[in-house]
Formats: C-alpha cells, sequence, structure tokens
C-alpha cells in the first residue's frame, strides 16, 4: 500500500480529480476545488487502499494509521492554529464518507467531532455564541451515538419534541442556552443507557471511532443494497475524509444548503437549489426542516449569493457537467464543502447533454456518452392524461418528475415484498433515510410529508428516475395505523393515490393516462447516436400499433412478429379452438383409413363387407372433421393476411420478420368448465369430447413438447396457411406501391432437416401465391435458433436457412435448464448470494449463452456468408446485451417497442466504446 493520507489546504493539495479510485469522490474534488483556488475548509483524506485493508485485517487499522493521522492532525491543527477539542481556541471536524462512485446518503458522516464539556466552553469563548456552542454539542451527541454507536436516534429525536412542546416552540433554532443544556444532559443519558459507558471527551478517541464507523459503513446493508442497485463493482471501499467544520449554524448570518448548476429535474439552464438560515447541512440532506430556495439567498446574503454563483459557473465550465454542490456560510463567508457531478432525471440528462453541447462545453460523442441507456426508460411510459378528472388532496414540491399510480404503503419492507408481487405502490413517509432505499426502489412512486428539492427523497428518487413529491406539510402520516391524514380525509394503507412529479400534486385514486410525446433534444441526441452505431435496432411487435409507436422511435424493422398473439381475438379464437380440436382427429382418422384400405385388399370379397361399411362410416367422419378443419382453416386465412397488410403498410420499406405459429396447442383451448361448454354449444359436439380433448393435448414439460417447427411438420396445413396470408398481403401491399420486405421464420428447429422439411413447404406456397398474384416480391426463409443443438449444428442448419434469429429467451431457458415461469423461485436468491451474476432473462449470460450464439454465427456463416444474425428476445434492448451483441458481429438487435431508443443509444455507446 502506498501513501495513506493526502492533506488539501490554504490552495494547495496533494491530490486532484483524477484520483476518485484513491481518494473517492468527495476526497478527489475536495483536491481539485482547493488547487483551483475555490474556499474549501482544509482537512486530510484517508484512502480507500486503508478501508480495503481495514476489511481484509478483520476490522483493524493498518500498523502505521494511527502515526499517520497524528501527523495530519497536527498539520491541521498548524494551518488553522487550533487545537482539536482544545479549551481556548477548540479545532472540531467533519469526518465524512466517499466512494468512486457515488452513493448519496448510504454511508455515514459525522460531524462537530471534538466536542467535550473543555471545548464547549472554548467554542463558547471563541464565539461569544453560548447557543451555537450546545446546538453545536447536542448535534454530535446525536451523531456519534447513531453512527458510531447504532443507537436508535428516535431516542435523541424524543427528547427534543419533548422539550420543544413543553416550551411550545416549533423549531428547533427556538431551543434557549438552558434548554439545550438539558438536552445534552438528557442525551449522555441515552447513550449511558444504552451503551453501559460515559459519551467519551478524548476527541482523538472520538476520531478513531468515527473513521472506524465511516469504514464499516462501506458494507452496511443499505450501501450494499445501493451497489447492488446501480451495478456498482470492483471497488476497494470508501475514502474517509476529515475536514475542519465550519458553522452554518452560527445565527441569521449563517446558512447551510445544496445547489445545482442546472435544475435536475428538467435539465434548465437554471441555477437549482435551496438553502436553511442557521442550520447545519444534515438539515437540508435530511428533509428535518423545510428549506428556501436558493434564489432567496440573494436577498438575504447578496455578497455571499454573488460568490456562489461565480464558483458554479466556475465549476461547470473545469468539469464541463452539471454539479451537485454542497456549501456553509460561516458569518458570511462562504465555503465549499462538496461537488460531484449531478444525479439527474432522464429528460434532465438528455437536455443537459444537448445544451452543454450547443455551448461548445463537449462535443457530441461526448453528448451521446453522457445519457445512461437504462434512463431513456423514463422518458417512453405513459403521463396522466392532463383531461383526467383529478381528485387532488394535496400538494407538495415538485421533487423528481413523472407519473406513478399505486397502493400506498409505509414502510420500504411494505413496498419491497408487494413489489416483488408485481405490485405497484407508493411510499408514503414522513422523511425518507437512507435505509428505505430497496423501498424506494420498489415503489412506482415516493410521497414525504417533509424534506425539500434536495432532500435524501428527492435526490435519491431523481437517481432512480421515480417519481417523487415531497415536502407535502399538509398530510399527516400515522406509522402506528398505517395511514395519512389531509383536510379530513384519510387515507390508509392499501388505498390507490397519483402522484404528480412534475406539478406536486397528491391525487386519490388511478388516473388514466396517455402517451408520451418526445422532445426536439430527445430527437437530436437519438439522430446523433444513429449516426455512430452500426448495430440495426429492430422491434417485436405483433400489432399495427405497436409496429407504428415502434417505427416513430426509430426502429429499423420487425424482429418478431408473433403470429400466435393475433389467434387470440375475440373473432379468432373460436375458429383457432375448432381447428385444434379436429386437427388430431384429422391425422388419426386419415391413419385409420389408411389401414383398413391395407386389412380390405387382403380380405376375400366375401368377407369384405363388414368392413366395407364399416371404412364408410371412418370415411363421412374423416371428412366432416376435415371439413371444420380445413374450413376453421379458411375462416384464419383472411384474418391472417389483414393484419399482415397492416403491419406491412407501417414498416414500409422495412424488413418484417414473421415468425410461423410456435406454442402448444394447448394454450388456446380453454381450462374453465364454464368455457369448455360453452365452446361444445358452438361446436354442437358434447363437452365431455372437449374435456378429453384438452387433457390429450396436455404435457409434463409443454416448453419442451410439441411445438415450434415440431407443429408445422405434424399439422403442415397451418403453416401452409400462415405462409400463404403473408405472401397474399405481401403481394397486395406491393400492388399499392409499398415496398415488402417479408422474413419468414421458421421456430424451434434443431436438425437440418426440419429445416429442410419446412422450407420447402413454404417456398412452395410463397411461389404458388406470386404466380398467382403476378407479384414478384423478394422474400427470406430463415430461423429461430432457440435451442443449443441448433446452436452447435448451425453449419447444417445455415444450408437451409437465409437467416438467423437467436431467440434467447428459450435458448436461456435450454442452457440453464431453468424454467423461465418458475425461476422466481430460486434466481433472486441465487443473485443476491452471487451464485448469479444476475439474472439470465433479464441481462444475457455471455459466458454460456453468449457463447452458444457466438459460436451460430461463426459456424451459420461458414456455411453461408450472406446469412444475416440477429436476436429477438427481450435481451435486445438490454445495454450490456446489446454491447456484447455489437461485440460479437451481430445485424440487428430486437426488442419491444418502448425499448428501442434504449438499444439505438446503448449500440452507439458500443460504437464508441469501440
Amino acid at each position: 500500500m502506498g501513501k495513506s493520507i493526502y492533506f488539501f489546504a490554504n490552495g494547495r493539495a496533494d491530490g486532484k480529480a483524477d484520483m476518485k479510485e484513491l481518494l473517492g469522490g468527495k476526497g478527489a474534488n475536495l483536491a481539485e476545488m482547493t488547487n483551483l483556488g475555490i474556499p474549501v475548509p482544509p482537512g486530510f483524506t484517508i484512502t480507500t487502499e486503508v478501508c480495503d485493508q481495514y476489511s481484509k485485517n478483520k476490522n483493524k487499522f493498518p500498523a502505521d494509521l494511527s502515526k499517520e493521522i497524528d501527523k495530519n492532525i497536527a498539520r491541521l491543527q498548524n494551518v488553522m492554529d487550533a487545537e482539536l477539542g482544545g479549551s481556548d481556541n477548540p479545532l472540531l471536524v467533519s469526518v465524512r464518507s466517499g466512494a468512486a462512485s457515488s452513493m448519496p446518503g448510504m454511508m455515514d458522516t459525522v460531524l462537530n467531532l471534538g466536542l467535550n464539556p473543555d471545548s464547549v466552553e472554548g467554542l463558547i469563548k471563541k464565539t461569544g455564541n453560548e447557543r451555537f456552542a450546545w446546538d453545536a454539542y447536542r448535534r454530535f451527541i446525536t451523531m456519534f451515538s447513531d453512527v458510531v454507536k447504532g443507537i436508535d436516534r428516535q431516542l435523541f429525536e424524543v427528547e427534543i419534541e419533548k422539550q420543544k412542546k413543553k416550551a411550545k416552540i416549533e423549531n428547533d433554532t427556538d431551543l434557549s442556552v438552558k434548554q439545550l443544556k438539558e438536552l445534552v444532559d438528557k442525551y449522555f443519558d441515552i447513550y449511558k443507557k444504552s451503551t453501559g459507558k460515559k459519551f467519551p471527551t478524548s476527541p482523538r478517541k472520538q476520531l478513531d471511532e468515527a473513521i472506524e464507523a465511516v469504514f464499516k459503513s462501506w458494507n452496511n446493508p443499505r450501501a450494499i443494497k445501493y451497489r447492488e442497485l446501480y451495478d456498482i463493482k470492483g471497488l476497494l471501499g470508501t475514502a474517509v475524509t476529515v475536514q475542519t467544520m465550519v458553522f452554518g449554524n452560527m445565527g441569521d448570518n449563517s446558512a447551510t444548503g445544496v445547489c445545482f448548476t442546472r435544475n435536475p429535474s428538467t435539465g434548465e439552464n437554471k441555477f437549482y437549489g435551496e438553502f436553511l438560515l442557521n442550520a447545519q447541512g444534515e438539515d437540508v440532506v435530511a428533509g428535518i426542516r423545510t428549506p428556501d430556495p436558493i434564489e432567496d439567498l440573494k436577498k438575504v446574503m447578496p455578497d455571499a449569493y454573488e460568490r456562489l454563483i461565480g464558483i458554479k459557473d466556475n465549476l461547470e465550465k473545469h468539469y464541463k457537467d452539471v454539479q451537485d454542490m454542497e456549501f456553509t456560510i460561516q458569518d458570511g463567508k462562504l465555503y465549499m464543502l462538496q461537488t460531484r457531478n449531478g444525479k439527474r432525471t432522464a429528460q434532465a440528462a438528455v437536455k443537459i447533454a444537448v445544451d452543454l453541447e450547443k455551448e461548445k462545453l463537449i462535443d457530441k460523442k461526448t453528448a451521446i456518452q453522457r445519457v445512461e441507456p437504462g434512463q431513456l426508460d423514463q422518458l417512453l411510459h405513459p403521463t396522466f392524461d392532463p383531461k383526467a378528472k383529478r381528485q387532488v388532496i394535496a400538494t407538495g414540491l415538485p421533487a423528481s418528475p413523472g407519473a406513478a399510480t399505486g397502493k400506498v404503503v409505509f414502510s420500504a419492507e411494505e413496498a419491497e415484498e408487494l413489489g416483488s408481487k408485481n405490485q405497484k405502490v407508493i411510499l408514503v413517509r414522513v422523511e425518507t433515510s437512507p435505509e428505505d432505499i430497496g423501498g424506494m426502489y420498489a415503489a412506482q412512486g415516493i410521497l414525504t410529508a417533509r424534506g425539500g428539492m434536495t432532500s435524501h427523497a428527492a435526490v435519491v428518487a431523481r437517481g432512480m428516475g421515480k417519481c417523487c413529491v415531497a415536502g407535502c406539510g399538509s398530510i399527516q402520516v400515522n406509522y402506528s395505523k398505517k395511514e395519512f391524514s389531509v383536510s379530513g380525509k384519510v387515507v390508509k394503507d392499501g388505498d390507490f393515490i397519483s402522484l404528480d412529479g412534475s406539478t406536486g400534486e397528491v391525487m386519490l385514486g388511478e388516473l388514466a393516462t396517455i402517451e408520451v410525446k418526445l422532445s426536439g433534444d430527445f430527437s437530436k441526441l437519438m439522430k446523433w447516436a444513429d449516426s455512430y452505431r452500426r448495430l440495426k435496432i429492430r422491434t417485436n411487435a405483433d400489432t399495427p400499433q405497436d409496429a407504428k409507436r415502434a417505427r416513430e422511435f426509430g426502429a429499423e424493422g420487425i424482429g418478431l412478429c408473433r403470429t400466435e398473439h393475433m389467434f387470440f381475438d375475440e373473432d379468432r379464437i373460436g375458429n383457432v379452438r375448432q381447428m385444434i380440436l379436429v386437427a388430431g382427429d384429422v391425422k388419426s382418422l386419415e391413419a385409420e383409413i389408411k389401414d383398413k384400405n391395407v386389412e380390405l385388399e387382403k380380405l376375400p370379397k366375401d368377407k369384405a363387407d363388414a368392413l366395407k361399411t364399416e371404412l364408410k362410416k371412418v370415411e363421412k367422419k374423416f371428412k366432416d372433421c376435415e371439413q371444420l378443419y380445413t374450413g376453421a382453416l379458411k375462416k384464419l386465412l383472411p384474418a391472417q393476411r389483414s393484419d399482415f397488410e397492416k403491419i406491412f403498410k407501417e414498416m414500409d420499406g422495412l424488413p418484417v420478420n414473421i415468425r410461423l405459429l410456435d406454442p402448444p396447442l394447448h394454450e388456446f383451448l380453454p381450462k374453465e368448465k364454464e368455457l369448455q361448454t360453452e365452446l361444445a354449444k358452438k361446436m354442437k359436439i358434447d363437452v365431455e369430447d372437449i374435456r378429453k380433448k384438452v387433457e390429450s393435448l396436455a404435457e409434463l414439460n409443454p416448453m419442451l413438447g410439441h411445438r415450434g417447427c415440431r407443429l408445422g411438420i405434424t399439422y403442415p396445413e397451418i403453416y401452409q396457411m400462415q405462409a400463404q396470408a403473408i405472401m397474399e398481403a405481401a403481394c397486395n401491399v406491393k400492388k399499392k406501391g409499398i415496398k415488402v420486405i417479408p422474413e419468414i421464420m421458421i421456430p424451434l428447429i434443431t436438425t437440418e432437416e426440419e429445416m429442410r422439411v419446412l422450407r420447402e413447404l413454404v417456398e412452395v406456397v410463397a411461389e404458388d401465391v406470386i404466380k398467382k398474384k403476378g407479384v414478384k416480391v423478394d422474400y427470406k426463409i430463415g430461423t429461430m435458433i432457440e435451442t443449443p443443438r441448433a446452436a452447435l449444428a448451425a453449419n447444417q442448419v445455415a444450408k437451409e436457412a437465409e437467416f438467423f434469429s437467436f431467440g434467447t429467451n428459450d435458448l436461456t431457458q435450454m442452457t440453464f435448464g431453468y424454467s423461465r415461469d418458475d425461476v422466481g423461485s430460486f434466481v433472486p436468491e441465487f443473485t443476491k448470494r452471487g451464485i448469479l451474476e444476475k439474472d439470465p432473462f433479464e441481462v444475457l449470460d455471455q459466458n454460456g449463452v453468449g457463447q452458444l450464439v457466438k459460436m451460430g454465427i461463426k459456424k451459420g456463416k461458414l456455411t453461408r456468408p450472406t446469412l444475416k444474425v440477429g436476436i429477438c428476445g427481450e435481451h435486445g434492448g438490454e445495454p450490456s446485451s446489446v454491447k456484447f451483441c455489437h461485440d460479437i458481429g451481430l445485424d440487428y438487435v430486437s426488442c419491444s417497442p418502448f425499448r428501442v431508443p434504449i438499444a439505438r443509444l446503448a449500440a452507439a455507446l458500443s460504437a464508441l466504446d469501440q
């Protein structure tokens, strides 16, 4: 391990901005600001390497750390001309965490460290402000007890509320010196009762314990959860910054605040933030008091405000990105305590990236790289319909935009539990704390009674892209009754409410939504992205509406059109069920006729009459069943043809990949007795026959059963009907001047012979249609590679297939041997315990499934160099999976319409990374 501590003071620092891995984001940026000549309280940063050593050494400091801390304390005392915990000129410090990746509120901080009975008197002498000194002391006892010893903070909050109630005051700032002294004594009692020891008075001991607590906080549950949610890996730990305290709670000429160089919700180039007079930073971030907007600082402290404006402009230009800053004003003098790249919503990220390029602070490539593909999901979903009737019951601060509807819950644990069951919830809290991170992630939206636009709830919600209404002071939250009340109305646990994060409105019930309209900035950024990417982006669409929406989002074709979804329409499902119920009978009766004819040939004429009579009965039954079977197919043909015509029109000039029938037939049959009875009446057959047929078609493992190409081989008429519908639709729309590019995909192929048989079947139908219609349509016949064998034998399958579309959903299922319908019972635990890095149905397994895809491409192209290759599972819209697809040379990915922009941006970033 190298140097363990880096010092910064008076315009000179040992570190700099590019040392985040070692100094954490906070330490590196404090060093950078110091070197830029920005007023930063002096201090030193203990590196992340020390945290790593501490963890590896069973939570013990490295041997030489205490000496190094002593040296840097002495240096800091010399710079400040003060003594840590001294009785004449006391030096007080803060002890803060800071990892290489920003994790707001997830790890611990201790302020006002160094106070004891002697130094509190020294602070009074130094400042002449007795109230301020005792207020700082009670704050320090609370934070030290909570962070270092794990004593429930509520125990201290209860005491201060008692004191305020007794004095008939509302605000902490109105407590007198006498009342604060009484509080300190109460706090000492709580500490001793909880630990069995007196509160420590040695500043050096306080410091060691605080540093240890910050190191330990790297592995607290909320920090671990945050790293899981944001996929933060490979970091050594947290750095610890020990910094001279400056005080925003010394009276009305002091203040503290949090601000952003631009609006992190909308991206507007307008100074954004909040401050509190006579307060410490924790009051703003924790939402303990509702702060004032930053522009009001100009009225009360104009000089400090102007200096802050100058610093924010310099920092944004220096970092070339939006900055999230913390500041304190002590006796009118401004100090900067932190700067970092600001968390922002997707809407803001897009606008900021485009604006910074326009302002020539960054280039187009950098602008593209400033937006996370996953963030775009926030922009692409419906918002509340402005025409919908709103029953507004309260209005808070619009802390994070969006529209959210769900059941009210009052605990993070309940939010997580219901969220895991796909229930939509709104988390309601008095104020959120870092422990709520899991519930905030699971919720659709967050509502808090306290806190401002830069409170914990607001900052975390914006980073997550969650709708948040904060500081809604009119609601009274009662945790014990699991309800909140406002203006005489009571909203209970499980009731539905809606939040508008753009207006701050809280409404009863579920509101109707409308489709989103994207901004010009979004279109501009997407055009830039498209100019860099190689990978084509298609969509999975089964309806003209989906196709239209996907094209608006930039889709360059359809990579998967599932024909079976069309069968479930109310006016078609009856014909589909009729087709299925008699299909097996047609086959079995046909076989029976053949057998009886063979038998008849062997019998002498005088003994054949009985068999001939029986044969005629079978032939009649066969004819009746065949008529029902072909009749159903004939009725389905025009319906399918119409569907395809509409989709071809929407995708004019773009390829449309249509998968022939894939699911097992039993999925289309009714399982409920009432529906079976209804179907029997329509078909004029016995309900018992239907029940038996449903039972006979059931399979022990249908995903590996009679489905996909196996259906096409045993019931070729189904695939013939679909091929005819596709080609007739293609010819019809081409006659109208629409450019059509059909691709017919045969699912679940495992052998070359399966592909050959069905390719020939489709080809015969296609050529016959083209001949009859007198229209030349170029088409391709290919397959979906979704079994491991198909990937392994891709060189053989490619002899018959003109394209491969890797169905990564089924390929994952068959490679892992996991049923994708049942993974919820164990995969979450596997990912939590690190047995699986990610759920392989959400993120492509690059080491297993991905290698099969890679092999399939290589082997397929050895046989057919012009083979077109893509994927059509939902992995096609997951950013890391898109990058893998780019890297291995796929021609396109296909995903749901709303994920098309995500895939476009991810493909561009992949090209830029390469």
